[in-house]
C-alpha cells in the first residue's frame, strides 16, 4: 500500500461519520504509478482577458528546471484523449451551523452553478457539518440533484478537512479533467485530517479547487477568520484554482461565468516525467510561454510515487 494511499484510505475510513449511499460503500482503488502527469493551465493577457487560442508549440513544461516532452495537448483529438480531459466536477456544501445564514445563497449558488455548466461525465455531491454525505452521479444519471441541494439543512459543526479526504478518495482513480467547486466559509471545528495532510492530497490527486468562500458568523480580522481564509487560498494556490468571496447574490453571476470562462479556455498539457525515482519527493511544475506578456496559473507540482521498503517476512 503506497503512503498516499495509506493515507486517504486512513482518512476516509478512520473518520467513521461517512454516511453514504450503501453502493458507493467500497473501498477505495488508488493508482500504483504515475505514467502521465497533467497541468491544467490557464492563460491571461494583460487586462485580466483569457487566452484561448494558443498551440502546443507556444508552451513549454519544466519539471524541476528540467525540459518535458507534451503527449497530451487540449483539444483532444483520441478517444483516449478525450477521457483524460472529460469533466469531472465535485461540489462540496458546508452545511455547518457556522453557515447557517448562508446556507440559503450557497445553495442558490450551487443550483444556478449546475444549470449553467456543461453536463459532467461524473458528478459527485459531498454535504458535510460534523457527519458527510456524498453522493455520485454520471452523465446519465442526474435526475433529483437541485431537490437534493435545495433542501439539505444547516446544522452542527464542521468538518472541512475530512469532507475534503473523502471526496479525494473516491475520485483519486478517476480520470479525467476534476474540478471541485467548494462552497463554504473555511471554518473546521472538528476535522481529524490536518491541513498539511489536505495540502499533499491536493498535490497527488491532479483536482483544480475554486472555493467560493462565504463571510459567516467570524469576525472579518479575527484570528479564526484570517486561519479559514489563508487555508481557502492555499487549496487555489495549490491546484491552480481561484478563490470567489461573495456577499450578495448579485455577485454570482459574475462568479459563475468567471468559472465557466475558465474551464472552456484551459488547456491541459499531459506529459510522461523524466524522472523515474519514485522517492515520493515533491516536483515543481512550471508553464512558460512564447510570449512573455501573458500570464499562466497551473499548480505548483505533485508528489512523485513512493515504493514502500521491503520487509522481511518472520519465519
Amino acid at each position: 500500500m503506497t503512503q498516499l494511499t495509506r493515507l486517504v484510505a486512513g482518512a476516509a475510513a478512520g473518520l467513521g461519520l461517512l454516511a453514504a449511499p450503501a453502493a458507493a460503500q467500497k473501498p477505495p482503488v488508488f493508482p500504483v504509478g504515475l505514467d502521465l502527469v497533467n497541468v491544467t493551465v490557464t492563460v491571461r493577457d494583460a487586462r485580466g482577458g483569457l487566452v484561448a487560442d494558443l498551440d502546443e508549440q507556444d508552451f513549454k513544461v519544466l519539471e524541476d528546471g528540467r525540459p518535458q516532452r507534451v503527449r497530451l495537448f487540449a483539444p483532444a483529438k483520441t478517444e483516449a484523449e478525450r477521457a483524460e480531459l472529460a469533466l469531472n466536477l465535485g461540489m462540496l456544501f458546508d452545511t455547518s451551523e457556522s453557515m447557517r445564514k448562508d446556507l440559503r445563497l450557497s445553495q442558490q449558488s450551487a443550483t444556478r452553478f449546475l444549470e449553467s455548466i456543461p453536463r459532467a461525465r461524473d458528478l459527485v455531491l459531498v454535504f458535510f457539518d460534523r457527519d458527510i454525505r456524498i453522493s455520485r452521479y454520471n452523465s446519465e444519471n442526474q435526475q433529483g440533484i437541485f431537490a437534493r441541494i435545495l433542501e439539505t439543512q444547516g446544522s452542527g459543526h464542521t468538518a472541512l478537512r475530512d469532507a475534503i479526504a473523502v471526496y479525494l478518495s473516491r475520485v483519486i482513480d478517476t480520470p479525467g479533467r476534476k474540478v471541485l467547486v467548494l462552497f463554504t466559509d473555511g471554518d473546521d471545528t472538528t476535522s481529524r485530517v490536518p491541513p498539511q495532510e489536505v495540502q499533499r492530497l491536493l498535490r497527488s490527486s491532479e483536482v483544480t479547487v475554486y472555493p467560493v468562500a462565504f463571510p459567516g458568523q467570524q469576525r472579518p480580522n479575527s484570528t479564526d477568520a484570517l486561519r479559514a481564509r489563508s487555508f481557502l487560498h492555499g487549496l487555489a494556490e495549490t491546484t491552480g484554482g481561484q478563490v470567489f468571496q461573495p456577499t450578495a447574490s448579485r455577485e454570482l453571476a459574475a462568479i459563475y461565468q468567471t468559472i465557466l470562462d475558465e474551464l472552456g479556455s484551459q488547456y491541459v498539457l499531459g506529459y510522461s516525467s523524466d524522472n523515474t525515482k519514485r522517492d515520493g519527493r515533491f516536483r515543481r511544475i512550471t508553464v512558460e510561454l512564447e510570449q512573455p506578456e501573458l500570464r499562466v496559473r497551473h499548480r505548483r507540482g505533485y508528489d512523485a510515487p513512493k515504493d514502500e521498503p521491503l520487509r522481511a517476512e518472520k519465519k
